[in-house]
């Protein structure tokens, strides 16, 4: 009877019965940011960038960064409130990242197509893609370089942005993470006396 009325009410208890339902959630976390990450690129590429966009490229980039940095702080706040933090936050890093990346190639494109010459070599969609994707990972291949001061400070802005990205707001989801798990020991906690005691 002790044992019977004690399963489930305490964190071992707990731990047994959140086997399944962890690997369904770490299932549905990664189905989520492979979602999220593969719903960003196809708007990316659907979005009707061209020349006539070109006028309003640095307002979009500031937007866009603002739109960033509002995504970030959300997620954050959701990390701490979710019941499996660490989860959360790989779908907020795969978000952030998606907007931030796909951003500055959306830039870098409507840059070589309002003021042709930019950059080394005419630039599509999956190019800017590239070449944002090699600036970002600082492998540099050199095929595709900035030619234009425009292009060349829109480059070192991303350099920039790239390593706050990596550096602070790794910072930041890693303690949201420690926020998220220490509110979820204070509960455990408040629940574990109730479950010692319903076992007597």
């Amino acid at each position: 009877m002790k044992d019977s009325a004690f399963v489930g009410t305490g964190p071992a208890g707990s731990r047994q019965g959140q086997g399944p339902h962890r690997r369904r959630a770490s299932v549905a976390a990664l189905v989520r940011a492979l979602l999220i990450a593969a719903g960003l690129v196809t708007v990316y590429y659907v979005l009707p960038l061209d020349g006539r966009l070109a006028g309003g490229a640095a307002a979009v980039l500031v937007c866009g960064l603002l739109l960033v940095v509002v995504v970030f702080w959300w997620e954050v706040r959701a990390i701490v409130d979710s019941p499996y933090p660490r989860l959360k936050a790989v779908e907020a890093l795969a978000a952030t990242l998606a907007l931030f990346l796909l951003l500055f190639a959306g830039a870098y494109f409507l840059l070589e197509h309002s003021t042709p010459g930019s950059f080394s070599e005419p630039l599509t969609k999956t190019d800017s893609l590239y070449f944002t994707l090699t600036t970002f990972t600082t492998v540099g291949y050199g095929d595709i370089a900035a030619r234009s001061q425009t292009g060349r400070v829109l480059t070192m802005f991303q350099m920039a942005g790239g390593l706050l990205l990596v550096g602070i707001a790794a910072k930041i989801l890693a303690g949201a993470v420690q926020a998220g798990l220490r509110r979820q020991g204070r509960e455990s906690a408040d629940d574990f006396p109730r479950g010692r005691r319903a076992g007597r």
